[in-house]
């Protein structure tokens, strides 16, 4: 079954860190991104660059921004093969933003 691993991080962290933290956070998500089960998924650009749609009464509006304003933002995610929840969720622990500060979304995806 394919999960999608939603990464939310603390905003600022990366800058928290010092540059040998930095690069072994990097390599932790690197590491994962080679790791066979999993299948896709990307780093997204800054919150500033959100742009969220909604269709109210027929008309298109646009606003500037993520959808909710929360302490974390959304980061990246990562879509991966598991044969189980659990598995997903040992997956899931490995993403550095779950430990510091920051939360990861496990959601099973619907496949049609």
């Amino acid at each position: 079954m394919q999960y999608a691993l939603v990464i939310y991080a603390e905003p600022g962290l990366e800058e928290t860190l010092s540059e040998a933290e930095r690069e072994a956070v990097y390599a932790e998500y690197f590491a994962l991104g080679d790791d066979p089960r999993c299948v896709g998924g990307a780093q997204l650009q800054p919150v500033e660059t959100a742009t969220t749609v909604r269709v109210a009464g027929g008309r298109t509006l646009m606003t500037d921004g993520p959808f909710a304003d929360t302490k974390e933002v959304l980061g990246g995610f990562c879509l991966v093969e598991a044969a189980s929840l659990d598995e997903a969720v040992e997956l899931a622990a490995r993403i550095p933003a779950a430990r510091l500060g920051g939360v990861v979304e496990v959601r099973p995806v619907v496949r049609r």
